[in-house]
């Protein structure tokens, strides 16, 4: 039984994944604003997602509103719509995403800003990008890990992520993820991505499970700070104060 439950979970997100996408490229030829057009396409995927995994969203505290500069610790691919479920912003993330097959189409259609971290160049460009992005009302996620982890713990803050905040005096806003699952599905083997698993694996596993809370923890105001160093090292203690590490 709990294979059907895998190939009817996998039908039905194939289906809705492309056929939303479908109709957000559709839409884009005749809706005037852009950018809200794809945040309302991107938050009925992400919901559409939490829905059919069966993930239940607890959120402790305010999330922030757009324009914001958010981040987050990196537990998998399932933290982008569990985010996304609850506020409206694109992502900042690695350039190797860019090349995935359709994902990476995908994620660029959503305004992804992908960024290459050994590149000092691309760092500035990204700023660039993350100030269109706040300059057009929309909000920024980051995941200034840099990768995503199991969740024994918080991995420290790449600073090259935190650039921009730190070079424009800007706010950056902070959340906490974490996964509950009911027994003998440990979240740390089946809802974390992290090794060198491959997407299919893993969304094999995920979609056995029958259902699996998330909660997010925000913090009660945002952080400023000039030195990027110092500001990755701030947030990432007060991430790792609201973080209950997956067991």
């Amino acid at each position: 039984m709990r294979y059907a439950l895998v190939i009817i979970r996998l039908i039905v997100f194939v289906t809705v994944t492309l056929g939303l996408y479908f109709i957000w490229l559709l839409g884009k030829l005749v809706i005037p604003n852009k950018p809200f057009w794809r945040q309302i396409m991107f938050r009925l995927w992400a919901k559409s997602f939490a829905k059919i995994a069966g993930m239940k969203i607890e959120v402790i505290g305010e999330p922030p509103k757009p324009p914001f500069f958010l981040i987050s610790n990196h537990l998998g691919y399932v933290d982008i719509p569990l985010l996304r479920s609850v506020v409206d912003g694109v992502f900042v993330a690695k350039s190797e995403i860019r090349d995935w097959f359709l994902a990476g189409k995908i994620a660029k259609d959503m305004e992804t800003i992908f960024i290459n971290r050994q590149n000092r160049r691309d760092i500035l460009r990204a700023g660039e990008k993350i100030l269109e992005r706040l300059n057009a009302g929309e909000g920024v996620i980051v995941f200034p890990e840099g990768t995503s982890t199991k969740g024994e713990s918080v991995l420290k803050f790449r600073s090259s992520f935190l650039e921009f905040p730190a070079r424009t005096a800007f706010p950056v806003h902070y959340v906490a993820i974490t996964y509950r699952t009911p027994n003998n599905n440990p979240p740390a083997n089946t809802i974390c991505w992290w090794g060198d698993e491959n997407f299919i694996e893993h969304i094999w596993k995920l979609f056995q499970i029958p259902r699996f809370e998330a909660v997010l923890k925000f913090g009660e105001s945002p952080i400023h700070n000039p030195d990027r160093k110092e500001l990755a090292r701030i947030l990432w203690e007060k991430v790792n104060e609201k973080f209950v590490p997956v067991l």
